[in-house]
């Protein structure tokens, strides 16, 4: 089965076409365009502007994704008819930048062979979500291929078991029942519980901030460029190297960490970050180390305490995080040594696809087809989707 994937929940456009057959899956064409570089100048994301950017690119991603599979065929005759084009253009009617370059690239090409599209539909920026699903919805007219909308965060866990096996081929690994999935990213923090496939139970999440959100908001109080998240990280590495067994002169909080509950809350760290940060007179850069070290730590500390209370709570086998944070090298190697103590198993998916990407999100749609999810043709973008 050849699935197309679609993903523009926040500030990365991807597109990605698999073949995908019982526990194997190649990846025929992938392509991303990330917003970052756009966003940073304004020290976050502007969910209008990320709308705009993946009207944009949509099509040309397209194009390049099915030109690296080898599956974009020239067609010398116009093959859009008059009722498709009408089509076409009320499904586009709000999306700035889409129905023109689509229209042009379906006239020039012939039907490519895809069973099926995978778009994301939530959760994420309601803005840039209703981007890809007009997208999909506009494909799916014009080619007669069925949709599924597909969650963000499923996406996040289908991909964490994946075992590469050459350059674009995985195999699917099995996972122990029950599992815990930690769902780490700059929008959510959630523990869940996976009781068997495609059956979920959020069992654990924040109360205000997100542990991404939290990072780039030190990031932000310490004056470092956005995306925070990895610049505190080289930070804070950089401090355990240099003195591994240095007393932290900056101690913080450890929050909600004795709160007899799964739940998370980051927000009173980021301002015990900001009063610390206030009561400085000059912010010396060995101080942004220090202080970045003790941030990732406290931060770390609760989300392996509390992921070691889900699997001991729920007796869970296998852990399993995703999102973008899980690329995050302490976050890592911390859970790798709490598999190991916990004598289970640990999956996490390979950091180029931790982050957004339409990888999971084509690999997720597989999954929910094999189970017998059907099409569906009038969903709409939900920012608040949950699992």
């Amino acid at each position: 089965m050849i699935i197309l994937g679609i993903e523009t929940s926040c500030d990365e456009t991807a597109i990605c076409l698999i073949e995908a057959k019982d526990n194997s899956v190649k990846i025929l064409g992938n392509q991303l365009y990330s917003q970052v570089a756009l966003h940073a100048q304004y020290g976050g994301v502007f969910p209008m502007m990320a709308k705009r950017e993946h009207g944009k690119n949509l099509t040309p991603l397209l194009e390049k994704c099915l030109e690296e599979a080898n599956v974009l065929k020239q067609n010398k005759k116009t093959n859009v008819s008059k009722e498709k084009n009408t089509k076409l253009k009320q499904i586009l009617i709000r999306e700035e930048g889409l129905f023109e370059p689509l229209i042009e690239l379906a006239k020039k090409i012939e039907k490519p062979k895809i069973d099926a599209i995978a778009v994301t539909n939530g959760p994420g920026l309601e803005p840039a979500l209703w981007v890809g699903v007009s997208f999909a919805k506009a494909l799916s007219a014009l080619w007669d291929i069925p949709v599924i909308p597909t969650n963000h965060m499923e996406g996040h866990i289908m991909v964490a078991p994946l075992k590469k096996t050459s350059d674009k081929e995985y195999e699917m690994t099995d996972i122990q029942f029950p599992a815990i999935a930690l769902l780490i990213s700059g929008g959510h923090t959630q523990l869940v519980l996976i009781k068997d496939n495609l059956n979920y139970e959020i069992v654990g999440n924040t109360k205000d901030d997100a542990i991404g959100e939290a990072f780039d908001k030190v990031a932000r109080i310490l004056g470092l460029p956005y995306p925070g998240g990895p610049q505190i990280s080289k930070l804070a590495e950089k401090e355990r190297i240099e003195f591994p067994n240095k007393i932290p002169p900056f101690p913080l909080p450890r929050p909600m960490i004795h709160s007899h509950d799964l739940n998370f809350s980051f927000s009173g760290i980021k301002t015990a970050v900001l009063y610390t940060v206030q009561k400085i007179d000059k912010l010396t850069d060995t101080m942004k180390q220090e202080i970045a070290r003790e941030f990732e730590d406290a931060v770390v500390e609760v989300i392996v305490k509390k992921t070691k209370e889900a699997v001991e709570q729920y007796g869970a086998q296998t852990i399993i995080m995703g999102g973008g944070v899980s690329a995050n090298k302490k976050i890592r190697n911390d859970f790798t040594k709490l598999a190991e103590d916990l004598n289970i198993k640990f999956l996490v998916p390979e950091i180029s696809a931790s982050t957004d990407n339409a990888f999971m999100i084509a690999l997720a749609g597989y999954i929910n087809i094999k189970a017998g999810k059907k099409p569906e043709t009038e969903f709409k973008a939900k920012g608040n989707l949950s699992l």
